[in-house]
């Protein structure tokens, strides 16, 4: 290079780099903006303050990011009770219990939770509404039993609909509910011990929309109820990487998640080593069934994710969990669908 540049006169380019990057375009600037926007309105990590809409606001506190998994396993259940057909009204039932599942009762919890963290928050992600002082506690708690009363509600409608002599999914909203409470609330605060909260944690995001799915469409059974909490502890694995992003917040509010307790590369393997082991085990099973081609797309949609752990999870959690959550996490819960559609092909 010259000493005099037609580009960037009299300068050095890695000074120039750094130049681009302290001061951004006005496209760049925007994007990113709108990138960060995004993720508040998601409850995704890495969000930024400054949303002044209400509703914005309240379904930040619901984080819709959460209810994909639950919504999925309304799916997962509707397909293990062996008797979903495609008819108007089976899409509106299973649309119902998505709703119940979803945007209903996680909205309750998460808004919930964020309720009773609001001091953690302030710490580990002080743009979140609470917080931000973006919404104050009143309507926060106002949220919190609106959502509550219209999911045991639609609970209790589905029931009716399904022609259930016991209500089974209202039982299943409750005791739902109940787990929400106890996770985030004291004095039990179940989070505050990291395999406990964890696992509820798990069993909440897979377990319980799976049964309602399963109740909703079919006879829930015991069987069906073990395996599912089996597969949960895939998801306790999962849950514990959401911990990654609040050890600084849980170590000074004497939360003891794993990677407080364990310190981060110890915790990283646990999680890894629960999330491939039980669903192994789950492909293990669907082979004594003799759903043998089950089995193998199943351990072949473990493959990836044991290659991403390695690619991401594992070499940095601290700044890999949402990148790993993001490319690995799709084919967990296509994995649950093909156990669920395994277990209704094999009447179990």
């Amino acid at each position: 290079m010259s000493e005099s540049s037609p580009i960037i006169p009299n300068s050095d380019p890695d000074k120039a780099l750094d130049s681009v990057a302290i001061n951004p375009s006005p496209e760049t600037a925007a994007i990113s903006d709108r990138s960060a926007k995004t993720r508040q309105l998601l409850g995704m990590k890495g969000a930024a303050p400054g949303e002044t809409s209400i509703w914005k606001i309240r379904l930040q506190l619901m984080k819709p990011i959460t209810w994909i998994p639950l919504i999925w396993g309304v799916v997962c259940g509707a397909a293990s009770s062996g008797n979903y057909t495609w008819t108007l009204e089976n899409v509106l039932k299973a649309a119902a219990c998505m709703l119940l599942s979803g945007p209903l009762l996680a909205g309750y919890t998460q808004t919930l939770n964020e309720y009773y963290d609001r001091e953690i928050d302030a710490v580990n992600e002080p743009y979140r509404p609470i917080p931000s002082g973006a919404i104050p506690l009143p309507k926060v708690i106002t949220q919190i039993w609106v959502l509550f009363v219209c999911g045991i509600a639609l609970a209790f409608v589905l029931d009716l609909w399904a022609g259930h002599e016991f209500p089974n999914v209202t039982a299943l909203a409750i005791f739902g509910s109940f787990i929400a409470y106890i996770y985030s609330a004291p004095p039990l605060k179940l989070k505050q011990n990291g395999w406990l909260g964890n696992y509820a944690l798990g069993a909440s995001y897979i377990a319980l929309p799976w049964w309602a799915g399963h109740a909703l469409f079919g006879n829930l059974n015991w069987k069906i109820v073990i395996l599912t909490l089996i597969y949960s502890l895939a998801g306790l694995g999962i849950a514990i990487v959401n911990d990654f992003k609040s050890v600084e917040g849980d170590r000074q509010f004497g939360l003891k998640s794993l990677p407080v307790m364990f310190g981060v590369n110890t915790a990283a393997w646990i999680c890894v080593l629960m999330i491939d082991l039980f669903q192994g085990f789950i492909a293990a099973y669907l082979v004594t069934i003799h759903e043998n081609l089950y089995a193998a797309i199943l351990v072949l949609l473990i493959i990836p994710q044991i290659t991403f752990q390695d690619m991401y999870f594992l070499r940095d959690p601290l700044e890999n969990d949402v990148k790993y959550q993001a490319s690995a996490q799709p084919f967990l819960v296509l994995g649950m669908l093909v156990a669920g559609l395994a277990l209704g092909h094999a009447g179990v």
